[in-house]
C-alpha cells in the first residue's frame, strides 16, 4: 500500500516517521501525479487556510477533494481536521476545506498557541493504556452527523468535545499524535481505516 503524506506546510516529517514505525514506506506528496499514485493520504497539523491555499497554488485542491470524496482512505490531524471537515466556525473569510467529512470543527477551540498543552486521553478504538495527546492551538468538534463515529472526547467547562472522529475512510484527530512516541493512531489508521476501505 501506497501512503502519502500530504507535504504543502506542517508536520510532515513527523507522520513520515510514524507511519514509518509502523512497517509503512511512506512517500511526501505535493503533486497532481503523485496525489493520484497513493492508495492512501494523511493531511498534517499546521495551519488549515495555508495549506488550503497552497493546495490550489500546487493545482491539487480539487484533486484532493475529488479522491476523498470517492473513497480514498485519508488521516487528518489537526489542521487535518478543519480541512476535512464539511463545515468551520470561526474560520477566515476565505477558508476552504477538501470536506468529505460530516462535522463541524470550531477552529483554535482550545486557545491560542500559549494555551497548548498535553493530556493522557482514552481512544475507543485502541484497547490498550491511555495515550498522551498534544493539543497545539487545536480545533474541536461541535457537531456530527449521523454516519460520525466518537473515538475520543476532552471536557472543557463541564461540556465534553470531541477530539478524535471517524467516518467510513476518513479519521481525523485534533491533537498531534505524531508529536509523540506512540504511533497507535498511526497503526489504526494503516491496520483498520484502510483495510476497511
Amino acid at each position: 500500500m501506497k501512503v502519502g503524506v500530504l507535504a504543502l506546510q506542517g508536520d510532515v516529517r513527523e507522520h513520515l516517521r510514524a507511519l514509518q514505525d509502523c512497517g509503512v514506506e511512506p512517500i511526501s506528496v505535493r503533486r497532481p501525479e503523485e496525489i493520484k499514485a497513493v492508495d492512501a493520504l494523511v493531511i498534517p497539523g499546521g495551519e488549515s487556510t495555508t495549506i488550503a491555499h497552497l493546495a490550489q497554488t500546487f493545482d491539487v485542491f480539487d484533486l484532493i477533494s475529488e479522491r476523498i470524496k470517492s473513497g480514498l482512505p485519508v488521516y487528518g490531524s489537526c489542521a487535518g481536521m478543519i480541512l476535512l471537515a464539511d463545515r468551520v466556525l470561526d474560520a477566515t473569510a476565505d477558508q476552504r476545506t477538501f470536506g468529505g467529512m460530516d462535522i463541524t470543527v470550531r477552529r483554535n477551540a482550545f486557545g491560542r498557541q500559549v494555551d497548548s498543552f498535553e493530556i493522557d486521553i482514552a481512544m475507543q478504538a485502541l484497547t490498550h493504556a491511555a495515550m498522551r495527546a498534544v493539543f497545539i492551538r487545536a480545533p474541536w468538534v461541535e457537531q456530527i452527523g449521523p454516519g460520525v463515529q466518537v473515538l475520543s472526547s476532552v471536557t472543557r467547562e463541564g461540556v465534553s468535545h470531541p477530539v478524535a472522529v471517524r467516518q467510513g475512510h476518513m479519521l481525523a484527530t485534533s491533537f498531534h499524535p505524531e508529536l509523540t512516541e506512540d504511533s497507535r493512531i498511526h497503526r489504526y489508521f494503516i491496520e483498520e481505516v484502510c483495510k476497511s476501505a
